[in-house]
């Protein structure tokens, strides 16, 4: 699992421009599907069909972009202007490094004042992100970096102690690996339902990728793997939760109320570890989106304790990811396609 996402989280694949996580997502997927694609949006589909007339078919998504940025100016001296990509908090940018995703990727970082320069009260005040810019170094560079030029945070995935994971797009691809390895666990199993797998695009913008592969697919049941805040030492938060308590299942009115407890019944019988986790409206994720798709889907929503979400160095517990795994097979393995509606 420490490979498949360090391999998934080093491939780069800014919302709009999720190419390359793609081809390794589909190469990750493939073994434990009948078929894979990448469909005309760029979302990558897997299908495993049970083989039973009139099974039900349960889609399973989890977004393949992550944030990132966009070139708006070339500036002398090599250096750029640019603007954000899904949601980035301005405060953790300056000074980061970053990797400019022309057809020859380039190295650059985003510059800062040095302390020693700054006006009186200026050290306590945030620079917004248009007065930023990057130094890439080149004297050139309106020659070889294109104004729309994606640019993502270049730091690599490192593994932390005690089964941890660091880095950038954690969020979600986390969640897609989870798939991945349930997808394994179903290799052999005798199923009464068709599944189809989906790696979505676009989700930290406009959900584009789960809204056009659910109205492809038409599945009557619907579970979206996305992330959520663990705790930390200086969270202080109701909305945490504990980092290594296991899979976060979703509860809430726009969430199936019988698919939710059909999966917190299967989390208890299997003892898989599990948190719930209260959502009173918008769930932030493609669950929101998903639920209206053509009549309707009944969704279902399980997410990883993540911390440091939207920042380079985002965190997971594997254990974590193992329980999101463990719960889509054990209950994929003996789901008939029914659940109560209530």
């Amino acid at each position: 699992m420490n490979d498949m996402l360090t391999w998934l989280c080093s491939a780069d694949g800014v919302t709009g421009f999720e190419g390359n996580a793609a081809a390794v997502a589909r190469e990750l997927l493939a073994p434990y599907c009948d078929r894979t694609e990448i469909d005309r949006c760029g979302n990558v589909l897997g299908w495993k069909s049970c083989g039973k007339p009139d099974a039900k078919t349960v889609l399973l998504d989890a977004h393949l972009d992550q944030i990132g940025f966009m070139v708006t100016d070339v500036l002398e001296g090599g250096f750029l202007r640019f603007t954000q990509v899904g949601g980035i908090d301005p405060r953790m940018l300056l000074g980061a490094e970053v990797t400019i995703l022309t057809e020859t990727p380039r190295y650059g970082v985003i510059a800062c004042m040095p302390p020693h320069l700054l006006k009186a009260g200026e050290e306590n005040k945030a620079v917004p992100m248009h007065e930023m810019l990057i130094d890439t170094g080149l004297l050139d560079a309106k020659a070889v970096i294109p104004i729309g030029t994606p640019v993502v945070f270049a730091q690599p995935p490192y593994a932390l102690a005690q089964g941890q994971l660091t880095g950038k797009c954690l969020d979600d691809r986390a969640g897609f690996i989870a798939i991945v390895d349930a997808m394994r666990r179903l290799q052999d199993a005798d199923l009464s339902v068709d599944i189809v797998v989906c790696g979505s695009v676009h989700e930290e913008t406009d959900s584009l990728g789960a809204l056009t592969a659910s109205y492809r697919v038409r599945p009557d049941y619907g579970i979206a793997v996305d992330v959520s805040h663990a705790k930390t030492p200086d969270s202080g938060s109701d909305e945490a939760f504990e980092f290594g308590g296991g899979v976060l299942v979703g509860m809430g009115p726009n969430l199936h109320r019988g698919l939710t407890n059909a999966l917190l019944r299967t989390a208890r019988a299997e003892e898989i570890p599990h948190q719930i986790e209260v959502m009173e409206g918008n769930t932030g994720t493609n669950a929101w989106d998903m639920q209206v798709v053509r009549s309707g889907i009944a969704m279902g929503l399980i997410s990883i304790p993540l911390k440091y979400m939207h920042t380079p160095i985002e965190t997971i517990q594997l254990s974590d990811v193992e329980a999101v795994s463990k719960l889509i097979a054990a209950f994929l393995r003996e789901f008939t396609g029914e659940v109560a509606r209530v």
